[in-house]
């Protein structure tokens, strides 16, 4: 069965790309989508119990995707949760796993590593 999945991307062109990929190449089934903070914080708050990861862009159409990782850990949902970024420095993946994101990934360079993690949550047995 896919992964349900929240998908926080403000650029339609990468939505486009991503969402088959990772159907495809992971199992995911993105369940929902959101271009912005406020919006993302929305979708969670009606829906986030029905998917298992989120996939969340840094910077977003109106707020961070730091506030949305907060906002995953305050309501304790979804149980996975991921940074898909361009800018992967060292910073922002210290501050993005400090918030709570389970792993931090780069666009350009590592969208294997993000669909084999993916691939692992769906081969858990586990809700969580």
């Amino acid at each position: 069965m896919p992964v349900a999945t929240f998908l926080v991307e403000d650029s339609p062109t990468i939505r486009e790309q991503l969402i088959p990929a990772l159907l495809e190449l992971a199992n995911v089934r993105v369940v929902g989508i959101a271009e912005g903070e406020g919006e993302a914080k929305q979708w969670l708050e009606a829906h986030g119990a029905t998917c298992r990861l989120a996939v969340i862009d840094l910077f977003l159409k109106e707020g961070s995707g730091f506030g949305v990782i907060a906002a995953c850990k305050d309501k304790g949902t979804p149980p996975h949760i991921v940074m898909l970024t361009n800018y992967a420095t060292a910073e922002m993946r210290r501050q993005a796993l400090a918030l709570g994101a389970d792993a931090v990934f780069d666009k350009s360079t590592e969208l294997m590593e993000l669909f084999a993690y993916c691939s692992r949550i769906g081969a858990t047995s586990d809700l969580r």
